[in-house]
């Protein structure tokens, strides 16, 4: 099992502006994406660029995971921003558009030699990248993670937004299987109304019983939420550690499955278990001062 890092909340910061990047670095989340691309007008996206490389190269985040999400290598700004945040060197670069496993084969030619240990993340936000999913995330080399764009991709294919997200499943569930085939991390997309506290708590917890690792966040009231949702509950980790430690009794190692608390239990659950147990001493590792 690869090392546990959790991304239940990844919350978009906008690089034009400079309070809230300095107001990330006290925010409970996981993870941070500090944005030049659609939060930043074009007017500011050079502003945005310096000030955000700037906030990268001064570190000062804590134990909060760090990605520049740099504008597509298409458009007047992506080389540079590209350049830019390898430079900085945060822990991940998002790159926005991804639609064909050739288009991260341009990245990773860009970064060969550079960024070393800077991993890349993926959008996916195009009706291209759901059909490509299989190949986009089986690129490998730098790629770490897939986030969905899941208002663009709304607009892509002309839909509406739903709470159910009925319209939406498919890819979402495909983006997840093609993530957890190669043990990529897959993220989320937002949740738009932020005064609808109810409807983010649903979109969390459908999220969650998709499989994907968190959510990305457009505003900080939706951290606590989003945090407490897809971490393992309390009464889910005691569980977790009482079905290992009957598997590790002697009278059932070896066997494949065994009878605890009325019912049958069979070794995908154990692993199930030990996954959950890594989950929440990650989490805790993660918050401790």
């Amino acid at each position: 099992m690869n090392p546990i890092r959790p991304r239940r909340s990844v919350l978009y910061m906008p690089g034009s502006n400079a309070r809230a990047l300095e107001k990330a670095r006290s925010l409970p989340a996981d993870a941070l994406i500090l944005d030049l691309e659609d939060a930043v007008a074009p007017d500011a996206k050079e502003v945005a660029r310096q000030q955000v490389c700037e906030a990268v190269r001064a570190r000062g985040f804590g134990k909060r995971e760090v990605i520049v999400r740099i504008n597509a290598l298409s458009t007047a700004w992506g080389e540079a921003d590209l350049a830019a945040a390898a430079a900085a060197s945060p822990d991940a670069i998002l790159v926005p558009k991804v639609s064909s496993a050739g288009d991260l084969a341009i990245i990773e030619t860009k970064l060969k030699g550079r960024a070393e240990g800077v991993s890349v993340w993926a959008m996916i936000e195009t009706p291209l990248a759901i059909l490509n999913i299989a190949q986009i995330a089986a690129a490998g080399g730098r790629l770490a993670a897939l986030v969905m764009g899941t208002n663009d991709l709304i607009k892509e294919v002309r839909g509406h937004h739903t709470r159910d997200r009925i319209n939406l499943a498919g890819a979402l569930g495909i983006a997840v299987l093609a993530a957890r085939a190669n043990e990529l991390a897959v993220i989320d997309g937002v949740y738009n109304d932020i005064q609808d506290a109810d409807g983010f708590v649903v979109g969390c917890q459908q999220g969650k019983s998709f499989g994907f690792d968190g959510k990305t966040l457009i505003h900080p009231t939706q951290l606590e939420p989003c945090n407490r949702i897809f971490a393992p509950s309390p009464e889910e980790v005691t569980a977790a550690r009482e079905l290992i430690g009957a598997f590790e009794l002697p009278e059932n190692r070896g066997k494949g499955a065994i009878k605890l608390d009325g019912r049958m239990v069979e070794l995908l659950h154990a692993e199930i278990a030990r996954r959950t147990v890594a989950l929440a001493d990650a989490i805790s590792a993660l918050e401790a001062p």
